[in-house]
């Protein structure tokens, strides 16, 4: 969660304007709305939506207006952007372990990109929210028998007994939501982001046993030891305790995909600058379902005052992004919009760069963010994965795309989690076909593990090293 450090505090982003004069907060539901959820009992959808309505907020305007101003840096290339977690939340991972850890891989994360990139990095987390699934179908038949397809547990349950949509699991999301919230408040405020936290930060005691290449393991043992010993001369030299502020805390925003605009709209409140805060996260997005120009989720979000981000696919034609920005960032907000690129590593070259072209014809100045996760799903016998190298070779198609076409990636998706599963195949660990079985944990989409997480900041890490360095022009 946001820290409460004014030191955290970026500039000001782009003065506040208010939300078009022909939206209103329920305008969307004059247009089509896709992925919707029927549910039997409309009587009672009401009156849960009521209770949600009358429920306090989850995150504060003064949060979202500091995120929108880190990332209008990161639009400016001042800063990165790493967002990380779980494709889809179960209410279950609103526990104290399950919040731990992945907040301390995503911590461990942004300390070694800091230290390659030597660049601040904005964090945001997949969590306290990410509760919905989008679905290809409505239904789905499981032994010859037809039943509604699961839809997030804020709509209904994973047990075939229990796929009817029920309106009191909108409730359950904001509670699991706010607790979470809640608890990540009070890892921070008591220092676990602190770099001398002993649980989140001893890197004497990061153990790189996975890391099965020795080459590889050499090179990330020289990050950490240079990690270590830059943490070591500031403690020696007082820095530590004359700057508790930047060593002591850091932001950590919220986010999840705006796909439930029932249930949205009842956090979206109007801030003391007249503009619609959605105060239900800091950061939301719109998928690559549910980005018509003339659909209901373009419509609601294009009056909100949060920070947005759009999935870009293989699906996003080019003359289609430049009127889909217009309408969400008619002020040309510099990093009002993030577009979060997916393509697929075979894919990437053929799509990307023409969207670089539409946007660069345009005045909006958005933030580029690569997901290397979603174009990169395949099925191995009869198990949903990924494998590391094609997500590695999608993310640095994008950096090398980006330079070649006059633009900067600011940021990196990931699907990923703070535990030890094996649902991704690949990484310095060597997870075979054959070890998908051993801990595949995921209802959703396969993510990153622990492991693999690391391995994909260190590569990062490095690539921006080597950025730095003057040998490369040799």
């Amino acid at each position: 969660m946001a820290s409460s450090s004014s030191s955290s505090r970026a500039p000001s982003s782009s003065p506040p304007t208010p939300a078009p004069s022909d939206w209103s907060i329920d305008s969307w539901k004059s247009k089509k709305i896709v992925q919707d959820v029927n549910y039997d009992d409309p009587a009672h959808l009401g009156k849960v939506l009521s209770k949600l309505n009358q429920l306090p907020p989850l995150v504060s305007q003064a949060e979202i207006t500091r995120l929108r101003s880190q990332l209008a840096e990161v639009a400016e290339n001042k800063r990165f952007l790493l967002q990380g977690g779980d494709c889809a939340e179960l209410f279950d991972y609103c526990s104290q372990d399950h919040i731990q850890k992945k907040l301390k891989v995503l911590l461990q994360m942004s300390l070694i990109l800091v230290w390659g990139g030597r660049t601040s990095v904005v964090r945001i987390a997949r969590m306290a929210g990410q509760y919905a699934k989008p679905r290809s179908k409505p239904t789905e038949t499981v032994n010859g028998t037809e039943y509604v397809a699961f839809r997030g547990d804020n709509v209904n349950g994973i047990d075939l007994e229990d796929r009817k949509p029920d309106p009191e699991r909108l409730l359950g999301a904001y509670f699991h939501s706010a607790a979470t919230v809640n608890y990540v408040r009070t890892l921070i405020a008591g220092g676990f982001a602190d770099l001398n936290h002993p649980d989140s930060w001893n890197l004497e005691e990061w153990d790189l046993a996975h890391v099965r290449n020795p080459q590889i393991r050499f090179e990330y043992q020289t990050i950490l030891d240079r990690l270590y010993d830059a943490i070591d001369f500031m403690r020696t030299i007082g820095a530590d305790e004359t700057s508790q502020s930047a060593m002591g805390s850091v932001d950590m925003f919220m986010s999840h995909e705006g796909l439930l605009l029932d249930y949205e709209q009842q956090l979206t409140r109007k801030g003391s600058d007249g503009r619609y805060y959605n105060l239900g996260t800091h950061f939301l997005w719109i998928g690559d379902r549910t980005r018509q120009l003339d659909g209901a989720h373009v419509e609601f979000f294009r009056g909100l005052a949060n920070p947005i981000g759009i999935k870009v696919g293989p699906s996003m034609k080019p003359e289609e992004l430049g009127p889909l920005l217009d309408i969400l960032d008619p002020n040309f907000e510099t990093g009002k919009i993030t577009l979060i690129t997916r393509y697929g590593a075979a894919n990437i070259s053929e799509y990307l760069p023409s969207h670089i072209k539409a946007v660069k014809a345009t005045k909006h100045k958005v933030v580029w963010c690569c997901d290397p996760m979603h174009g990169n799903t395949e099925t191995v016998n009869g198990i949903k994965t990924r494998r590391f190298e094609n997500i590695i070779e999608e993310l640095g198609k994008a950096f090398r795309l980006h330079k070649m076409n006059g633009s900067e990636l600011g940021g990196v998706h990931f699907e990923l989690t703070g535990d030890r599963v094996t649902e991704t195949i690949g990484g310095t660990m060597e997870l075979k076909e054959d070890d998908l079985s051993t801990n595949y944990q995921s209802f959703c989409d396969p993510r990153l593990n622990y492991e693999q997480s690391l391995d994909i900041a260190f590569l990062i890490s490095k690539f921006f090293s080597e950025q730095r360095s003057p040998i490369r022009s040799l």
